[in-house]
């Protein structure tokens, strides 16, 4: 697989969660889409859409509500597609969709993998290959980003790493739709800042692609740990996205209630 190849996957996966089309994504002028139920959407996204933003760097595909259409339009254009996914300009956006019971909840920058820089990285420590299996009694929270117990059914694949017999770092993927599987990793404490890590994500992602699967990972751009990670294990930054949710949504998420 190259990474044209690799790359027009992830194009035509975004296309079918946001109810656009592939070739959106490579306009030199900004699109907007009606968001809606669409089968083969990556399984963990609430549809529709009240307002997404999804950008590979050459504009910005908008899948919106119809009540919402307006508000992007309007943003979208009002600023070049570098600056929409950052401040000043998003309390703009926010403060537009405060008046429709929304906020902007998440914003994140997605991976692909580099065919040109992928390969297995020197670790210390023995590394396993792991299936659903190994992960029944894995489901605890120093785990919780490379497997997700809400979704179990969907951890096809892993990577642990053991000083002797104990678990000290793992690398697991959930298969989150039909031609691409994410990856989350946690390594304890006491054994960061060994490569561990990268060691991990870098063989999961080969594993991944040996099936004839395409690898994504996923960070907030503030999270510097987890993109040096991704950029060391030969990944390199693909698209980004911002997702709108209701105010009870992201006020829950802080701990704010409506009690008095």
């Amino acid at each position: 697989m190259t990474n044209q190849e690799i790359l027009k996957i992830a194009m035509a996966q975004s296309a079918i969660d946001l109810c656009a089309e592939p070739a959106d994504f490579e306009k030199n002028e900004n699109v907007i889409v009606t968001s809606r139920e669409s089968e083969g959407a990556r399984r963990y996204l609430k549809l529709p859409f009240s307002c997404q933003l999804v950008s590979y760097g050459n504009n910005v595909v908008a899948s919106v509500s119809p009540e919402f259409r307006e508000i992007a339009e309007n943003y979208i254009n009002k600023y070049p597609v570098e600056h929409l996914f950052e401040t000043p300009h998003l309390h703009v956006l926010n403060d537009m969709l405060l008046k429709k019971g929304q906020k902007i909840c998440f914003m994140a920058e997605y991976f692909l993998p580099d065919i040109n820089l992928l390969q297995p990285l020197d670790c210390s420590y023995e590394l396993r290959i792991l299936t659903p299996p190994d992960f029944v009694d894995l489901y605890r929270s120093e785990w919780s980003n490379a497997l997700c117990e809400a979704r179990k059914e969907l951890d096809v694949l892993g990577v642990g790493a053991y000083d002797g017999d104990r678990l000290i770092g793992l690398a697991g993927c959930s298969a989150d739709c039909e031609q691409m599987w994410q990856i989350g990793i946690d390594v304890l404490p006491e054994y960061r800042r060994q490569g561990i890590a990268a060691a991990l994500t870098s063989l999961l992602a080969i594993e991944i692609l040996k099936r004839g699967k395409v690898p994504f990972y996923c960070a907030a751009w503030s999270n510097i740990k987890s993109v040096r990670n991704a950029i060391r294990s030969g990944f390199r930054p693909a698209w980004v996205e911002m997702t709108a949710k209701s105010i009870e949504t992201v006020d829950g998420m802080n701990g704010f209630t409506n009690e008095k």
